[in-house]
């Protein structure tokens, strides 16, 4: 799996990894481009960065979390002491939330912008139940990834790892960040003018860094 490694400091291993998994025909490159690494050189953040290549044929590949856990998630947390955060944007969000869905206790936290959250019918029938609490996911085969993020997001505890959601008011994907939104502490949503694009993003990524870093 293709990445770029910014480390905090050259000769240290930082108390915290992120690993930023970019949307849709966007690269770890464009990541760069966008300020994603200066945002937190800026603030003198002690955070390693490692931006990971992504491509559209991964949704709902089941390879890529098997590649991310083997050549980027495990071998930074077998550097002990280090926390391990997934940041994701679009389709990176939804491989971020498959990953913890799939590896309970393997990350310390997740940072979702604007995420891929499923088709329209799976949305259309979460929207029907009274409330996510009394949606049922039914048995899940094991490649059906929308239903078990959406088990994931309904069984979420903030008491198993933090969860940041945040996204632009006029992102065509919206309506599924509501409801995901209602599942979460007020505190772990942040909403921005904007659509589904690198400047909420980039002003999402800010204001995750600001509440839960500095």
């Amino acid at each position: 799996m293709r990445s770029i490694f910014q480390p905090a400091a050259p000769d240290a291993t930082a108390p915290v990894r992120i690993v930023l998994l970019p949307g849709a025909y966007h690269s770890a490159q464009d990541l760069v481009h966008a300020g994603f690494v200066d945002s937190v050189r800026r603030r003198r953040l002690a955070i390693d960065l490692t931006l990971v290549d992504l491509e559209l044929h991964h949704l709902g590949e089941r390879g890529v979390l098997r590649q991310l856990r083997n050549d980027i998630v495990m071998p930074a947390r077998a550097l002990g002491g280090t926390a391990v955060w997934l940041a994701g944007i679009s389709l990176g969000g939804f491989i971020a939330l498959d990953y913890a869905a799939c590896h309970p206790g393997e990350l310390d936290g997740l940072c979702l912008l604007a995420p891929y959250l499923g088709n329209r019918m799976l949305l259309a029938e979460i929207a029907r139940a009274p409330g996510l609490a009394a949606w049922q996911p039914g048995k899940l085969a094991e490649t059906d990834e929308e239903r078990r993020i959406w088990r994931f997001i309904k069984t979420y505890s903030a008491q198993s790892i933090p969860v940041y959601l945040g996204y632009g008011r006029e992102d065509r994907f919206a309506q599924a960040h509501e409801l995901m939104a209602r599942a979460l502490p007020d505190t772990a949503v942040k909403v921005v003018p904007g659509g589904h694009g690198w400047l909420a993003w980039s002003g999402l990524w800010e204001n995750f860094l600001d509440i839960t870093f500095t």
